[in-house]
C-alpha cells in the first residue's frame, strides 16, 4: 500500500482565480473595490438575502452579527457546544453569556426540543450551528425564536450551498454568516460573509467592518469600529470560487458517496457510523466525520487516529466540545458532565481526508487502514 501522505483537507483553485489574483496586483485597486462588491452580491443570491457584507473571517463576521442584535453585558445567547470556539468567543467579545444546549444524537445539532427549556428573561438570540454543513431543524430554530421574539444568527460558515426545505443555508433568522477558510466549499484563503435582509444590520456591519465610519468620508467616525475589511485579492478568488460552487459541490458529494460505499462494510459490522448528513447526495459537504461505535472509548479513537497519521494519512477530531476547553470552564464554570450527548459523540468523532479533488484509490487506502485499526482494537 502506498505511504504517500493523503491531506486532511485541501483547496480546489484553478489558474483561473491565478490569473484573476493577478489581474487585480496588475490594477489600481486593492481594498473596496468592484471584486469585493461582486463576490457580496453573490453570496447573498446564493442565500437568497438581500445583502452581503464581506469580512476578513467567519469569526469577525459572527462578531459584527453579535454587535449589530445589540446583545451586550449579560444577555444570553442559546448556542451548541458541539462547534468550532468563535462560536462561543463572538457572544463573550461583547460580554454576553453563552448558554449551551445538548445536541440531537442524530443530526448532531442542537436538540430542538431542548431550547425552550433553556429560555430565561434575560435570553436574547439563539446561534444554532449548521454543524458539518448539515441544515437540519434550522426552520425549527428559526419558529422557537419567531415564538419567543428573539433575535437568531445563522452560523453557516460550514455550510454554502446547503438546502432545507428549498431554502438555502444563510437565510434563516436575522442574519448568517458564512466563511472561507481553505478546508471550507470555497475558499479565499481567509475570510467571510455576512447574510442579511435587514437593512439596519447590513448599515450597522458595513460601518463596524471599517473603523467604524458611517460616511464614505475617510476620517470621518461615528462609533468604535474594527479593520475587518476583506481585500480585493481575497475577493477576486471568492467571486471565481463562487461561481464554480456548483462543480465543487458536486466534487465534493462524489467524495462522500465514495466514502460511503468503501466503508460500508464497516457500518454493517457495527464497528462506526457515517456522517450524519440528510439528503446525502444534495447535501453541501464541508467534512466528512465518522463516529466509533458506542463500545469505542476515547483513548480507542485517539489511537486509531494515531495509527492513520502513522501511515501518512490526516485526520482530526472533530470536535472538542466547547464547555472543555480551559477558559471557558474558567468563565462559564462548566464542567465534564453538562451535555452528555454531546460529549459521547465527540468522544468517538474521527474527520477523515475530505477535499474535491480526494481520488478513489486515496479513499480506499484510508478504508483499508481504518479496517485494519479498529479489528486490532
Amino acid at each position: 500500500m502506498s505511504n504517500e501522505p493523503i491531506p486532511l483537507s485541501s483547496q480546489d483553485i484553478t489558474q483561473t482565480e491565478i490569473d484573476a489574483v493577478v489581474g487585480v496586483l496588475r490594477g489600481d485597486r486593492l481594498a473596496l473595490g468592484p471584486h469585493m462588491q461582486a463576490f457580496e452580491a453573490a453570496c447573498a443570491k446564493r442565500a437568497g438575502r438581500k445583502y452581503g457584507i464581506s469580512v476578513n473571517s467567519g469569526t469577525s463576521g459572527l462578531h459584527l452579527c453579535v454587535r449589530a442584535l445589540g446583545i451586550s453585558d449579560g444577555d444570553e445567547v442559546i448556542t451548541t457546544p458541539f462547534s468550532f470556539v468563535a462560536t462561543t468567543n463572538c457572544v463573550l467579545f461583547e460580554r454576553g453569556k453563552p448558554v449551551f444546549v445538548d445536541i440531537d444524537p442524530e443530526t448532531y445539532q442542537l436538540d430542538p426540543n431542548a431550547i425552550e427549556a433553556a429560555i430565561t428573561p434575560k435570553t436574547k438570540a439563539l446561534l444554532p450551528v449548521e454543524v458539518f454543513g448539515n441544515t437540519a431543524h434550522f426552520d425549527a430554530y428559526e419558529a422557537i425564536a419567531n415564538k419567543h421574539h428573539l433575535a437568531m444568527i445563522e452560523d453557516c460558515c460550514e455550510a454554502l450551498g446547503g438546502v432545507l426545505n428549498d431554502r438555502p443555508a444563510g437565510n434563516f433568522g436575522d442574519c448568517g454568516c458564512f466563511a472561507f477558510y481553505p478546508n471550507k466549499q470555497i475558499t479565499t484563503g481567509e475570510g467571510g460573509m455576512i447574510v442579511t435582509d435587514r437593512e439596519d444590520i447590513r448599515d450597522l456591519c458595513l460601518s463596524l467592518r471599517n473603523q467604524g465610519r458611517a460616511t464614505d468620508a475617510w476620517l470621518s467616525h461615528a462609533r468604535m469600529g474594527y479593520n475587518y475589511r476583506m481585500s480585493e485579492i481575497t475577493a477576486v478568488i471568492g467571486e471565481i470560487q463562487i461561481s464554480r460552487l456548483g462543480e465543487i459541490l458536486a466534487k465534493r458529494r462524489a467524495a462522500a458517496m465514495k466514502y460511503d460505499q468503501a466503508l460500508a462494510g464497516l457500518v454493517e459490522k457495527g464497528l462506526l457510523h457515517l456522517p450524519p448528513m440528510q439528503q446525502r447526495e444534495q447535501a453541501s459537504w464541508f467534512v466528512y466525520v465518522i463516529r466509533l461505535a458506542d463500545n469505542y472509548t476515547a483513548d480507542d479513537r485517539d489511537a486509531v487516529m494515531a495509527g492513520l497519521q502513522e501511515q501518512n494519512i490526516g485526520c482530526n477530531c472533530y470536535f472538542t466540545p466547547i464547555h472543555y476547553q480551559p477558559y471557558i470552564r474558567e468563565l462559564l464554570g462548566t464542567k465534564e458532565g453538562d451535555y452528555p450527548i454531546t460529549e459521547k459523540i465527540a468522544a468517538r468523532t474521527i474527520a477523515l481526508p475530505f477535499f474535491a479533488n480526494i481520488t478513489e484509490a486515496q479513499v480506499g487506502r484510508v478504508a483499508e487502514t481504518l479496517e485494519e485499526l479498529l479489528s486490532e482494537r
